[in-house]
């Protein structure tokens, strides 16, 4: 066979070399459509569902959100693994997916199944999908100094969430783009609890007289002269002092009762669980 074969290639050259080039032009064709990457992606197909619960156990949140989002996850298609993770507060479930799964199918398909579970969580918990995004996608760090100090922790960390954050997020192929350490800005109200038992008004609200303050009310169009004017309420909080003028309620003379007269208002940072987040 193999004489013959040696024997055959002699005789015709020029099929020889014709498939020869016909081999190697495909080779060079295959490896330019070969992926290149710096640290080759070796992970599985993962989606990462995460829910938050403020203020839960554990126990709790294993309970209430981890196991139901885990149970409901685990007849899906070319789903391999669950695992499901309880923390203070957080829920994280990581959907594990055969090999050669498409990322953007399985994520898909993740959220028709969550949909599935719509009244079936306690009030205002709300699951999220993670960034399409793999464990080796970590590609770039960088850090805001202010090398003339003018500006403090939490400039900084409003300059990178308002700003930089949404420029950088347009750049084509990242998914997204993750802060931490410096302080996050909040509006911080501090109830006075004696003041608030004399004028016997609950915690409840001051929160929901706080919520409800904070939006925009449309009203009729007035047309005058032959021109229409919206009216409208302006209602959104702007500084401490719009804060401070919200009424939660009146006193025994019918006088209104203002947060500044039960709390103090002031802007301040995010309390943080660790050194940088």
């Amino acid at each position: 066979m193999i004489a013959r074969l040696i024997e055959g290639s002699a005789r015709n050259p020029v099929l020889v070399l014709l498939c020869v080039l016909l081999l190697g032009g495909w080779g060079a064709w295959a490896v330019s459509q070969v992926p290149l990457d710096a640290i080759p992606d070796l992970s599985d197909v993962q989606v990462i569902i995460y829910t938050e619960w403020q203020g839960r156990s554990p126990t709790l949140i294993e309970d209430q959100v981890t196991y139901p989002i885990v149970t409901s996850l685990l007849a899906g298609p070319r789903v391999k693994r669950v695992r499901g993770v309880s923390e203070y507060g957080v829920s994280y479930v990581y959907v594990i997916f055969e090999d050669r799964t498409d990322l953007y199918w399985a994520r898909s398909r993740v959220l028709e199944y969550l949909q599935k579970l719509t009244g079936k969580l306690p009030a205002g918990v709300t699951p999220t999908l993670g960034p399409d995004a793999t464990g080796v996608g970590w590609v770039y760090q960088y850090a805001l100094v202010d090398e003339s100090g003018t500006h403090d922790l939490a400039q900084l960390r409003s300059l990178q969430d308002w700003y930089l954050r949404y420029q950088l997020e347009s750049v084509p192929g990242v998914a997204e783009v993750s802060a931490i350490g410096g302080f996050v800005k909040q509006y911080q109200i501090e109830v006075d609890p004696n003041t608030l038992a004399a004028y016997r008004l609950p915690i409840k609200t001051i929160i929901d007289a706080v919520r409800n303050s904070n939006a925009e009310v449309s009203g009729r169009v007035l047309e005058m002269a032959g021109t229409e004017y919206v009216i409208r309420g302006r209602g959104y909080l702007r500084s401490i002092e719009d804060i401070e003028l919200i009424p939660v309620g009146t006193d025994g003379r019918g006088t209104p009762i203002l947060i500044r007269d039960i709390a103090h208002v002031q802007v301040g940072p995010d309390q943080r669980r660790g050194i940088a987040e």
